[in-house]
């Protein structure tokens, strides 16, 4: 992997930077975890068998800033990175955001054992009626932003407050539009905070699914809990400490398997007798989905396996760790996107191949052309405007928002309300990026 950086300040950095983006490509789905400090762990190289290999960058490889560029801009200066956003819904509903912070008291934290009963946070983004609700959404904690950017090697001492204060185009406090919704639940890579999905999220509520979007505590660069508590990563720290690729690839396996129990946990709080969200009533519980990127697509797949409930599954360019179940999923539909070529067939990744061939329900395999590991996320819009490119991932930051919301859409149209959804069906001249594979 390599990386340009504009409105940077020296070469050295650049090449420091794209080192740990590197490190960040492979621990969301390939290689090497950062550590709990949010440092690249060091427990040696990761092999083709954990996931697509990704080569540090050389310094040859990368273009230095231009002298102008490379000055720290000054306050006021044009050249100072402006306030940051996320890409407008599409959809015809408003949308409102709530958080929960949820305690299962029957299971113990997987990973901190110590700390008690298992926790999770989750953003529940919903249809709003127009012009309700108090101000815009936070998009981040600031801490949990400055925790992401040093794992990925990113130190500009603004840049935390920056992406913390991303602009979002969800309302708090919104009072939810009349109508009962399908439920989409997220899952974040690992390592990563679930904001990085709040793109998706607001495009899916805009379209009429309520969304919850789960942080899974110890498993992300930081977590900050309301008590204004900051949990760091042991589960990336219990990856690093394993002696080999195999020992690596049973704990990421575990990381899956145990979100698989926190969703199912979740389901029981937003659609059981006595629901933990005050605007549970708008769940129509007798149709979810899931979708995940990275670990978080595998964990579709392994929530699926436990749980009856969730009727669709998506994985967005996620290994399967935790292999797709033998017996298939019930015939329910499951849809893979991912890069191309890692993740086309008889790539780097065969768990894909394996997994597509268990799924026996409606199914799709999808790459994308120039993409990279994040395309599916808030990456490539926050990285565009603060000036970060890669050019071995030259999808443009509109092209990827627009093709992830696009077919995660259909799919979850078709899916969870019967609707047609021709973008399904075959290549299309309007995303000419997209490959239907069929193996």
């Amino acid at each position: 992997m390599t990386i340009s950086l504009r409105n940077r300040r020296s070469w050295a950095a650049a090449t420091a930077t794209a080192l740990a983006l590197a490190s960040l490509a492979a621990l969301g789905g390939t290689a090497t975890p950062a550590s709990a400090s949010g440092r690249a762990a060091t427990s040696g190289p990761a092999t083709a068998t954990t996931a697509t290999a990704l080569a540090p960058a050389s310094a040859a490889a990368l273009k230095p800033a231009s002298p102008a560029a490379s000055a720290s801009p000054a306050s006021g200066d044009p050249a100072a990175p402006a306030a940051l956003t996320l890409p407008r819904p599409t959809g015809p509903y408003a949308t409102g955001r709530d958080t929960l912070f949820l305690t299962d008291h029957e299971r113990a934290d997987p990973w901190v054992p110590a700390a008690g009963a298992r926790q999770l946070l989750v953003s529940l983004h919903y249809p709003a009626r127009p012009g309700s609700g108090s101000g815009p959404a936070p998009y981040m904690p600031e801490e949990e932003a400055r925790l992401m950017l040093a794992q990925r090697g990113l130190d500009d001492p603004e840049w935390p407050g920056l992406v913390a204060a991303t602009g979002t185009f969800s309302r708090t406090d919104a009072r939810p539009a009349p109508g009962r919704f399908p439920l989409v639940l997220l899952s974040p890579g690992f390592g990563t905070p679930r904001a990085t999905l709040t793109g998706l999220a607001e495009e899916l509520a805009s379209r009429g699914y309520v969304v919850a979007t789960a942080d899974h505590p110890y498993e992300s660069t930081g977590t900050e809990l309301p008590d204004g508590r900051v949990l760091t990563c042991a589960a990336c720290d219990e990856v690093a400490a394993q002696p080999d690729d195999a020992g690596r690839r049973k704990v990421l396996a575990a990381v899956s398997a145990g979100r698989a129990a926190d969703f199912s946990f979740l389901l029981d709080r937003l659609t059981g007798p006595r629901p933990a969200w005050r605007h549970a009533r708008t769940i129509d519980a007798r149709r979810v989905g899931m979708a995940g990127h990275s670990i978080g697509g595998n964990a579709a797949a392994s929530t699926m396996a436990a749980d009856r409930r969730v009727d669709a599954g998506v994985n967005m360019d996620g290994m399967f760790f935790d292999p797709v179940a033998a017996r298939g999923l019930d015939r329910r539909p499951f849809l893979m996107l991912g890069t191309d070529p890692g993740h086309a067939p008889g790539a780097g990744d065969t768990s894909w191949d394996e997994g597509w061939a268990r799924l026996d329900g409606f199914k799709r395999w999808l790459t994308v052309r120039d993409s990279g590991h994040f395309t599916f996320t808030d990456t490539p819009s926050i990285g565009e405007q603060l000036g970060i490119v890669d050019p071995d991932a030259p999808l443009s930051a509109a092209r990827s928002t627009t093709i992830t919301r696009a077919y995660v859409t259909a799919f979850f149209d078709r899916s969870l309300r019967g609707r047609a959804a021709r973008l399904l069906d075959g290549p299309t001249p309007a995303h000419p990026e997209v490959l239907f594979q069929r193996p």
